[in-house]
């Protein structure tokens, strides 16, 4: 069975005559589609009929009213902004005398919403962005905010890591700052993946591109961290464990241990010696202990590691 379509428009000056049947549903307009020009002639067509597929928001305008030129590019970006889930349809109320005698037009700019080929709601003058926004919101939603390629990227560079595939990460990392060579969290993600790997040239060279006034508190960790990783503390790992094991509170042991597997990049282990110092001693090394762990929290790229030992730190403490 064939649709019906929508009622003359100006038949009896009533273009807002209810519409009884639907079309099939149009493809989601392109770019160029999203904002039209109408005229008398089309008004039905384009207004009314697609207004059965997708809402289309009728800008009443003339070429002498100084609101309409103010209104209409800020019409035209709210277009673009919301991304086709309306089309803005233009139309010069000089050039159609029997359509605005139909809508009853006393003033302009006129600015009416159709939906499902008939008005649902409309606004005179030239509102501020902000307000056309609650407007459309009211009726369409909010427009979803359109990530740019560089934060896609990064998006897609978490989502990787998170799931354990840290070399497609730091390729995603990397194709994020051929677009922008210049932005500071990418190449800072980018360098601490350099220094988990342990090249830490690399990640000297990659940092000293960041601009000196965005070289903060993230900053500053990894150059720490980087002059961790250079400097490897004295000792034998198994001769401290051996030396813990016969003595559980030989404190310079599990100091030099914990430096040791801090170094190695083993933050979880480290913080489990110091732990056992602040757990075990109520002196000089409880709150040397204390004092190392604080400094290594803020090192460790574990977040959980970092978590657990707060939560400890605090427990043994009180």
């Amino acid at each position: 069975m064939s649709a019906t379509p929508p009622r003359n428009p100006f038949a009896a000056h009533d273009p807002y005559a209810a519409v009884t049947t639907t079309t099939p549903a149009a493809p989601a307009p392109g770019a160029a589609e999203l904002v039209i020009d109408v005229t008398e002639a089309d008004f039905e067509h384009q207004v009314l009929e697609r207004s059965l597929d997708v809402p289309v928001l009728l800008d009443c305008w003339a070429p002498w009213c100084g609101p309409c030129r103010s209104l209409g590019p800020t019409l035209e970006k709210l277009a673009q902004a919301y991304g086709g889930r309306f089309i803005l349809a233009k139309i010069n109320t000089d050039e159609a005398p029997n359509l605005s005698a139909a809508l009853r037009i006393r003033s302009i700019p006129l600015v009416v919403l159709f939906v499902g080929g008939r008005p649902l709601d409309q606004f005179v003058g030239a509102l501020p962005e902000g307000q056309i926004r609650q407007f459309l919101d009211k009726h369409l939603g909010p427009a979803e905010p359109q990530a740019s390629p560089l934060e896609t990227l990064r998006q897609a560079a978490a989502e990787s890591l998170a799931q354990g595939r840290a070399d497609e990460a730091e390729q995603l990392w990397q194709e994020a700052l051929s677009l922008d060579p210049g932005h500071v969290e990418t190449q800072q993600d980018l360098a601490e993946r350099w220094i988990a790997r342990g090249e830490l040239d690399a990640a000297a060279e990659l940092l000293g591109r960041v601009a000196a006034p965005a070289r903060g508190e993230r900053f500053a960790t990894l150059e720490k961290r980087i002059e961790m990783a250079r400097h490897r503390p004295a000792g034998d790992p198994q001769k401290l464990r051996e030396r813990i094991a016969a003595n559980p509170k030989d404190f310079e042991a599990r100091f030099g241990l914990a430096a040791l597997l801090a170094h190695d990049g083993n933050f979880d282990a480290a913080f489990e010696q110091l732990l056992e110092v602040v757990l075990r001693d109520r002196g000089e090394q409880r709150e040397a202990a204390r004092k190392q762990l604080v400094e290594w929290f803020a090192l460790c790229p574990d977040a959980e590691a970092v978590g657990r030992g707060r939560r400890y730190l605090g427990m043994y403490l009180n």
